[in-house]
C-alpha cells in the first residue's frame, strides 16, 4: 500500500506535465489562428480600419479572450513573426562544428529542414514594409530574436553572452536577416520559397567577414 502510495506523486507530476504541454500546444496554436485572421483583415481593409472585435469575430473567439493573449490588435500578428525563428533555433542545435553557419542553414534548406513560411508571412512582411502600424511590432520581433542568436553565437565560439564581439556579431547577422526580408518584399516577390534563399544571401553577405 505504501509503495503504491509513493508512486502516486510521480503518476501526477508526468499527468500534469502532459496536461500543461496540451495546454500549451492549444495556445499556439490558437495564437497563430488569430495571427492569420489579423493578417487577412489588415491586407483586406488596412490595419487603422481593424478592430480587435472583428479579429477576434474571424477566430470564433470573444474579445476578451483576444486581449488575454495579446496587449493589442497589432501584436496579434507576432507569432507568425516568431514562429520562423523557433524553427531555425531547433535546427541550429545540430549545428556542426566545421561548418558556418550560413552553409549549415544552407544545407538545411536543401534537404526541407526549414519549414517554407506560409503566405501569410509573406502578406504580414509586405504590411510590416508599408504599414507605420505594423513597423514597431516587426522591429520588436528582431530586438527579441537578438539574446537567441547571441546565445547561439557563445555557444559556438565558447565566450559569454554579453561579450562585446558575441553582440555585434549577433546584432550583425540579426539586421542581415530583417534587411533580407525587407528587400525580398521590396522587390515584389511573390513566391514563398524563394524567401529563405534570399534571406542566406543576406546572411552570407554579412558573415563574409565573422568567423563563424
Amino acid at each position: 500500500m505504501s509503495a503504491g502510495r509513493a508512486a502516486d506523486p510521480t503518476r501526477q507530476a508526468a499527468a500534469t506535465g502532459t496536461q500543461t504541454a496540451l495546454l500549451e500546444r492549444r495556445k499556439t496554436a490558437l495564437q497563430l489562428e488569430i495571427a492569420r485572421a489579423a493578417v487577412t483583415l489588415f491586407t483586406a481593409q488596412g490595419v487603422a480600419r481593424t478592430t480587435g472585435e472583428q479579429i477576434a469575430q474571424a477566430v470564433g473567439i470573444s474579445s476578451r479572450t483576444l486581449w488575454r493573449h495579446f496587449p493589442s490588435k497589432e501584436g496579434c500578428v507576432r507569432p507568425l513573426l516568431t514562429s520562423g525563428l523557433d524553427s531555425a533555433v531547433d535546427a541550429l542545435g545540430d549545428w556542426p562544428a566545421d561548418v558556418s553557419l550560413v552553409d549549415y542553414l544552407d544545407s538545411l534548406r536543401q534537404r526541407q529542414v526549414l519549414p517554407t513560411p506560409e503566405p501569410a508571412v509573406l502578406q504580414l512582411l509586405q504590411l510590416a514594409c508599408s504599414d507605420p502600424a505594423l513597423r514597431p511590432v516587426w522591429l520588436q520581433a528582431h530586438d527579441d530574436a537578438l539574446d537567441i542568436l547571441a546565445g547561439l553565437l557563445a555557444r559556438r565560439s565558447g565566450q559569454v553572452r554579453d561579450a562585446l564581439p558575441v553582440q555585434v556579431h549577433a546584432a550583425i547577422l540579426n539586421s542581415a536577416l530583417r534587411i533580407g526580408a525587407e528587400d525580398f518584399v521590396l522587390r515584389s516577390a511573390q513566391d514563398p520559397r524563394a524567401l529563405p534563399q534570399h534571406l542566406l544571401a543576406a546572411l552570407r553577405i554579412a558573415s563574409d567577414s565573422l568567423p563563424y
